[in-house]
């Protein structure tokens, strides 16, 4: 209760004439200080972000909002507002900018995921079948498929006969994921599904994947993702820098499968919440990278 009357209060009064009077002193505004006193990552666009949203100007508030082709005219007219001279702050505009694009472009990262999980796999489109065949290369290299509707599948880690039932819910993202890991670090890949295909501590690797690919969508949904991408992509984050996050949970669920020990693969759920609970974890560490740069890539 406390808590909740001193933020609005903090929000609405005592940051207005707090910011006013650290500016007379300084001679500079918030968003000059920010961008001056951090490098850039998260701690800047961060705190730039939550300027930018709890600013009485309008025209800031919408800042967060303006597309890439209206970006430097929008600058423009903050630097006015806030009466920033490109003569005593040079670098101002280029650090304000590249915080706007991070910002704006982790808005339009989830509208792009948004669509692709919306996606339905569709057995008539060459595309998604084409995509499905060649996942099952990339992993099976030495092993043929008798047909395309058929009980191989379930070596790879699907359910059925058939696994665009398997996709539903994340529609052709999650085949995308999949698809991108092996691709990219097919070694790994490989190595991962020998684990999955363990007697004892063996898992559905293709469910599991698909189960992952939630993960990272509800984690970008939540903003969680935002300390990662604004540490690890300058500039605007796109679909494969998601499809990067997602080898990097792939590949660490695995070990952390591994090293667990699960009695059985019944206790999925728990260790996978687990897992999750981890990631959350790391990701309040304003220098967070999830990155898969502790594992040599493949080709």
């Amino acid at each position: 209760m406390f808590g909740s009357i001193w933020g609005y209060f903090y929000t609405s009064f005592l940051r207005y004439w707090l910011k006013w009077f650290i500016r007379q002193v300084t001679g500079k505004c918030e968003l000059q200080r920010i961008c001056a006193g951090y490098k850039p990552g998260a701690p800047r666009t961060t705190k730039a972000e939550y300027s930018l949203k709890n600013s009485k100007s309008k025209l800031l508030r919408a800042a967060v909002d303006v597309e890439e082709d209206g970006l430097e005219k929008h600058l423009d007219l903050i630097m006015r507002e806030k009466n920033v001279k490109t003569q005593r702050d040079p670098t101002f505009k280029v650090n304000l900018k590249l915080c706007l694009l991070q910002i704006t472009g982790y808005r339009n990262l989830f509208t792009s995921v948004e669509e692709l999980r919306k996606e339905n796999f569709d057995s008539d489109k060459v595309q998604h079948e084409e995509m499905l065949l060649k996942l099952w290369d990339l992993l099976m290299p030495e092993v043929k498929l008798e047909s395309r509707v058929t009980k191989q599948w379930g070596d790879i880690g699907f359910q059925g006969d058939d696994p665009k039932t398997d996709f539903r819910g994340m529609g052709m993202l999650g085949l995308t994921n999949l698809v991108f890991f092996s691709e990219n670090y097919t070694e790994e890949a490989r190595q991962v599904l020998s684990h999955a295909n363990h007697p004892k501590l063996g898992y559905s690797y293709a469910i599991v994947g698909i189960n992952l690919t939630e993960m990272a969508y509800s984690l970008l949904k939540s903003g969680a993702l935002k300390p990662h991408f604004y540490n690890t992509v300058s500039g605007r984050p796109q679909l494969q820098h998601l499809h990067q996050l997602f080898c990097y949970l792939v590949y660490k669920f695995d070990k952390f499968w591994v090293e667990e020990e699960p009695e059985s693969i019944m206790e999925f759920n728990h260790y996978r919440e687990k897992f999750h609970d981890n990631i959350k974890i790391q990701l309040l560490d304003p220098a967070v990278a999830l990155t898969m740069t502790d594992s040599p890539r493949s080709n």
